[in-house]
């Protein structure tokens, strides 16, 4: 059953009611109030700028636990070279502007629009969203954002203009910040490979609900 949300009341239904898919709910709006209480709940917003705002609650979670993942020799030996420069929150709306623009193999356009854009720089402003850079030669070749909850990163997006870019950050991110577990949303054979694996919806929302150390 999929639950049709107002923009007049800041609700939603339960994750387990999503549908095989994982489509819950909606409608509503993408205010930073309904988007945290999104996040606090396991749900995220997923749509294109031809459909209304369609929110999800996998029965299943992907998600990368920073301890277990893995870094070959050459992505070592790069992280410990000076070829990239890695920063954190130091140029948000650039880092989603180009997750949105980058093209992608097998996906025509982009699910990340104007006003999911305007959204989630709202909560970058309010603290509550977070990027990572990684610059080449003062460029920015790469990098990813999302939201923190509690001890999880829900990571959005990232994006790469040279090789290796995209997965620097990531290391940076599981390396240098205290997160329990990146919460990935949506499989990936990338990711796979550096060992993302799926949990249960129930073990998610525990990980999500439990105090950051």
């Amino acid at each position: 059953m999929i639950f049709q949300l107002s923009e007049d009341e800041l609700w939603f239904p339960e994750p387990e009611l999503a549908d095989e898919d994982g489509l819950l709910a909606i409608g509503g709006d993408l205010s930073a109030e309904r988007l945290i209480l999104a996040y606090q709940s396991g749900i995220f917003p997923w749509f294109s700028d031809d459909t209304p705002i369609l929110w999800y609650a996998p029965h299943e979670r992907f998600v990368l636990f920073p301890d277990q993942l893995k870094v070959s020799k050459t992505m070592r030996k790069l992280m410990n070279s000076d070829k990239f420069r890695i920063t954190f929150d130091k140029a948000f709306p650039e880092v989603i502007n180009a997750c949105a623009s980058i093209s992608r193999e097998d996906q025509e356009g982009t699910w990340i629009t104007g006003d999911m854009q305007e959204a989630y720089i709202n909560l970058f402003r309010l603290g509550l969203a977070h990027s990572v850079e990684v610059w080449e030669n003062d460029q920015l070749v790469g990098g990813l954002y999302g939201i923190h909850i509690n001890s999880v990163f829900c990571g959005e997006s990232m994006f790469s203009k040279v090789s290796n870019a995209s997965k620097a950050a990531l290391i940076w991110l599981c390396q240098n910040k205290s997160f329990t577990l990146i919460d990935c949303q949506v499989h990936t054979s990338h990711l796979e490979s550096l060992g993302a694996g799926f949990i249960s919806m129930s073990q998610y929302l525990a990980y999500l609900n439990s105090d950051p150390k």
